[in-house]
């Protein structure tokens, strides 16, 4: 089989899309404005300023995807009316759009934080009558890594959350969530409708961003199950084809849904040498009407995300069980550059890896992955 898969972005997901489709066989293109972005080295990069640039992208490939749920709906709504698109758009706009998605997660009975639709300072008002406090206010639309948000803690940041995120106009009011920590669950449903998942992952951040994923979520069991039957609600209501993503609370009353993401997801990294096959390879068999591999685990996990500045690589590759993955991008300050997959053989040396990542990674964000991934110490 030889098939062109058109991307829309082609940042580090895409990449690593490219990378599991190669020994496929199967060649990747991408629509970016940075024609230099990490996905370059493995295809080619259709600029999107120029004017006819999105039928060139049209017309470069078999069938299309994304790697990232702001791709725009225009660009969309005109690719679909000759090619196909996997996720489907109403997945896309749905994911884009915070009232649409919690509204979906209300009509397949998932549980979500209570919230209200937020569209002037009135409403937010009435949110924090009816809510309490603390609240976390968000734009409807947009927001990534934490951004767009603002949390109030009480009435006096009222005023405040309004003029920081009201020219939004369309936002959301969601309690605020108690939660002991946070899951995501990444499955892959083909085009046959066969369904698919892999371990919960037990993510933590660090201002806002992921710093690392452990894999299974320590004491998941039961967990895993609520969270595989929500996701399957999910892709089967959607039609959907290609890899999704659900990021969940845990909490007193049970899981809470969060937001699904459309895409290959940061939590999922770990799939490449801890599954069977990977959220990338799947997602790639999915979008090409390829049989789905098995994603059962290969050994507990943990990934740790590279932020803002690079280690020192020969010393990540001389840790026992780490492997290493750069996405080929300039250094800044919160900007993810690249990942480190952990395999340790037991407790004894993950522990041992953290010590020696927190020497090797930046500070400040070692200090914290290195205190945090200890207590999810393989079985």
């Amino acid at each position: 089989m030889n098939k062109t898969i058109g991307i829309f972005g082609g940042g580090q997901l895409g990449r690593m899309m490219a990378q599991a489709a190669l020994p496929l066989n199967i060649q990747c293109c991408f629509y970016e404005a940075d024609t230099h972005c990490p996905a370059a080295q493995l295809g080619a990069v259709i600029a999107n300023q120029a004017p006819d640039a999105l039928q060139q992208f049209i017309a470069s490939a078999d069938v299309f995807s994304l790697e990232f749920e702001n791709t725009p709906l225009a660009d969309v709504d005109q690719l679909i009316q000759t090619q196909t698109l996997y996720p489907p758009r109403q997945a896309l706009a749905t994911a884009q759009n915070r009232l649409l998605e919690k509204a979906l997660f209300d009509e397949l009975a998932i549980p979500v934080a209570p919230y209200r639709a937020v569209h002037c300072e009135a409403d937010l008002e009435q949110a924090v009558a009816e809510l309490g406090l603390p609240l976390v206010l968000k734009t409807a639309t947009g927001g990534y890594d934490g951004k767009g948000q603002f949390v109030l803690r009480e009435r006096a940041d009222i005023q405040a959350a309004w003029q920081a995120l009201g020219p939004a106009q369309h936002l959301v009011a969601e309690a605020f969530v108690d939660f002991s920590r946070e899951l995501s669950i990444i499955a892959v449903r083909g085009q046959d409708g066969e369904l698919k998942t892999w371990p919960l992952a037990e993510n933590h951040h660090h201002h806002g961003i992921l710093s690392h994923s452990i894999v299974p979520a320590p004491d998941s069991a039961e967990l895993q199950l609520v969270a595989q039957d929500y996701i399957c609600r999910l892709l089967d209501r959607l039609d959907y084809v290609g890899v999704l993503t659900l990021e969940l609370f845990v909490t007193e009353q049970g899981l809470l849904a969060n937001e699904m993401a459309p895409r290959v997801h940061n939590s999922g990294h770990w799939s490449i040498e801890g599954a069977i096959c990977s959220q990338f390879e799947n997602h790639i068999r999915a979008v090409a009407g390829l049989p789905l591999g098995s994603t059962a685990m290969v050994a507990p996990t943990v990934m740790v995300n590279i932020i803002g500045q690079y280690p020192d690589s020969a010393q990540v590759l001389a840790l026992d069980g780490a492997h290493l993955h750069l996405y080929n991008k300039t250094e800044r300050a919160g900007r993810k550059l690249g990942h480190i997959t952990l395999l340790p053989k037991d407790s004894a040396q993950l522990s041992t890896l953290c010590q020696k990542l927190a020497i090797i990674l930046p500070e400040p964000l070692a200090l914290h992955a290195e205190i945090d991934i200890q207590h999810g110490a393989v079985e």
